[in-house]
């Protein structure tokens, strides 16, 4: 996955995030996309940590 498009899954996961609260969807449920969204977010950190050649 590249860069750009890591961040672009970000925003998505974001929007739903803050869609799935907006909502009043259940609190295990908001939880879920939120450790998704942490997924994402440190898999982006670890990207840039790569050293690149």
């Amino acid at each position: 996955m590249t860069h750009v498009s890591l961040e672009k899954e970000i925003e998505d996961i974001r929007s739903e995030m803050y869609h799935a609260h907006l909502n009043d969807h259940k609190y295990e449920d908001v939880l879920k996309i939120s450790q998704k969204l942490d997924q994402a977010l440190n898999r982006l950190y670890g990207m840039s940590e790569e050293p690149r050649s």
